[in-house]
């Protein structure tokens, strides 16, 4: 039997994970007063820890009037974490996210998709034709996920995507697709093109805890672009980002955290 103990019930899951990142990190990051507000489509519980996570999520600055309120449980899952911060994560509960009828058309310099909701493909496929789609792999099905750009962790993808990601990417994301971005963890990441690639590497840091790395990286990556900024420096911005977020415990700096 392997011994552990319990620390404390946090905020988490790849929308608020993201979200915060933007909410708390972007001003610091920006050169430029631009105004950035989050907002994130999701769904919690009416329950306890679904309205924590709601107040918390507006004291950093992130929008939860879309967030869904009508289940009775909010997802929670078991964030197991080894003392070199590696983690494993078990789901316990999930709340269901019904999608707003007009999400195809929220207005939005960049769409950010963690989600592997099949109903998502034909909302992603109106919004590639007005805006930013940024879509998470896996899912890795063809046609799945319409978006200029994908992101994945290495460890996710299987030998056959990594050996060519761009084509492999355009058949799940069509022909919309520019990029597709994979993070190989302390070794960095890369984004491949259409017959390019750029590789950038990640500082060397201490770290504590990866839970939500991904999901902060993500979030650097989409306001980067969201902002203009091309693919070069828009993968060091959300390296930079992601390798912030391993340096603490939680996603973000600062006492995120809700009691049970």
């Amino acid at each position: 039997h392997n011994a552990g103990r319990e620390r404390t019930a946090r905020i988490g899951g790849g929308a608020a994970n993201t979200a915060m990142a933007l909410a708390t990190m972007a001003p610091v990051q920006s050169d430029t007063d631009s105004y950035l507000k989050p907002v994130v489509i999701s769904a919690v519980g009416n329950d306890t820890q679904g309205k924590a996570l709601l107040t918390t999520l507006r004291e950093v600055g992130v929008c939860v009037d879309r967030i869904d309120c009508l289940g009775a449980y909010t997802t929670r899952s078991l964030v197991l974490l080894e003392k070199k911060g590696e983690r494993t994560i078990i789901n316990l509960t999930r709340a269901p996210v019904p999608l707003p009828p007009d999400l195809a058309h929220i207005p939005a310099d960049c769409c950010y998709v963690r989600s592997a909701d099949p109903a998502l493909t034909p909302i992603l496929a109106k919004r590639v034709e007005h805006s930013l789609v940024i879509a998470h792999i896996p899912p890795t099905t063809d046609g799945f996920r319409p978006a200029q750009v994908l992101v994945g962790s290495a460890s996710d993808l299987d030998r056959a995507f990594l050996a060519d990601p761009f084509s492999a990417g355009r058949r799940i994301a069509g022909r919309a697709l520019e990029w597709v971005v994979i993070t190989f963890g302390a070794d960095g990441a890369a984004a491949y093109g259409d017959g390019a690639m750029i590789q950038a590497s990640a500082p060397v840091v201490h770290v504590i805890d990866t839970t939500g790395a991904g999901d902060v990286f993500a979030g650097g990556l989409a306001f980067a672009l969201a902002m203009g900024e091309k693919m070069p420096t828009a993968l060091k911005t959300a390296i930079r980002w992601g390798s912030a977020s391993v340096g603490y415990e939680g996603t973000v700096p600062g006492s995120f955290y809700f009691a049970k």
